[in-house]
């Protein structure tokens, strides 16, 4: 248990809590909407640091970043809570268990051990995945900043509905982020994962202009966000963002309390690809997918720079930041 960043005490023994964009106001004895934050006798505790519930080394392209040190591997962790209760969840199993409901917080696995652990793997970067970074956000930053000591890379992979503070307080230590954008209508936000949209399009700008590498996934549920219209407002928000930013357009499979939804057709995603690029967009990738879509071609030469078969780099023509072909600058963060 660690006392939390970012809140302050407010009347009666309650606190305030910026970090994500609930900005929850909790008494004492009680928890935040994650879960995992709890006001003990006028002062806000995590009980999830240094508490691993899950922790594997992945390819990064698994995040997915595919501009971010393309064919490297990570140090995955998560500890367990979540800020979103979205219906979709594919790791619901761990994201949607809370201290406040009596779940088990995980396994020791303090920020030097995590640092050392990356070290024994030959990992290039750390990243804090699975389930919401922002709700376990004390672990993540002070194993960051040993990690960026160390030489390490950091990203966050992240529904994005964190606070300008939170944000601005990772800067220094965080290289990379994907984020979640689920949907385009501040409705289906509220209806489907107890948020709202508006903090998530903040994040991104801001994740963007302070030079945070970000890429955007999309997961695209049959009923729920793939119609043209809404993933064409996606599309063309993130390109006003940065035509260069990628945006991956991922297949939904069944699971938690959706089981009854089909997977997303092939045809919605090549739609969704094709309205990325009419947009503008230079990088749109399909996830959860198998022979397509997935390939990173100059947006100059249009020849194929780093092939891809699920997550493994059959060949990479990047060098330095730039194509091999024409040296046309290639965006992203290439070791």
């Amino acid at each position: 248990m660690k006392e939390a960043y970012l809140y302050e005490k407010i009347e009666k023994s309650s606190v305030h809590c910026y970090l994500c964009s609930h900005h929850c106001r909790i008494a004492e004895g009680k928890f935040g909407f994650c879960g995992v934050r709890q006001n003990m006798g006028g002062e806000l505790f995590t009980h999830v640091y240094g508490k691993a519930i899950a922790s594997h080394v992945d390819p990064i392209e698994k995040k997915p970043l595919y501009h971010f040190l393309p064919g490297s591997t990570s140090l995955s962790i998560a500890a367990i809570g979540c800020n979103f209760r979205c219906g979709f969840c594919q790791n619901w199993e761990i994201s949607q268990k809370s201290i406040r409901d009596g779940d088990f917080p995980g396994e020791d696995f303090a920020p030097p051990e995590v640092v050392r652990a990356a070290l024994e793997n030959k990992c290039k970067s750390i990243s804090y995945t699975y389930t919401e970074p922002t709700v376990f956000f004390e672990y993540a930053f002070d194993t960051a900043k040993l990690a960026r000591e160390k030489g390490f890379y950091n990203n966050f992979v992240t529904n994005g509905y964190m606070t300008k503070e939170c944000i601005e307080m990772a800067r220094p230590y965080l290289d990379a982020a994907n984020v979640d954008l689920k949907f385009f209508r501040d409705d289906a936000y509220r209806r489907v994962c107890s948020g709202s949209l508006q903090p998530v399009l903040d994040s991104i700008r801001l994740m963007h202009k302070l030079g945070i590498w970000v890429e955007v996934t999309t997961l695209v549920v049959p009923g729920e966000n793939d119609s043209e219209k809404e993933l064409s407002d996606i599309a063309e928000f993130i390109a006003g963002v940065d035509k260069d930013m990628p945006w991956h357009i991922s297949r939904f499979h069944p699971d938690y309390q959706l089981i009854d939804k089909s997977p997303t057709p092939d045809a919605t995603l090549k739609k969704a690809q094709e309205l990325g690029l009419k947009s503008g967009l230079k990088f749109v990738y399909a996830g959860n997918v198998y022979g397509w879509g997935n390939d990173t071609c100059c947006p100059s030469c249009k020849k194929a720079l780093v092939r891809r078969e699920v997550f493994s780099i059959l060949e990479n023509h990047v060098k330095k930041g730039r194509c091999a072909y024409c040296s046309a600058p290639i965006p992203g963060v290439f070791a």
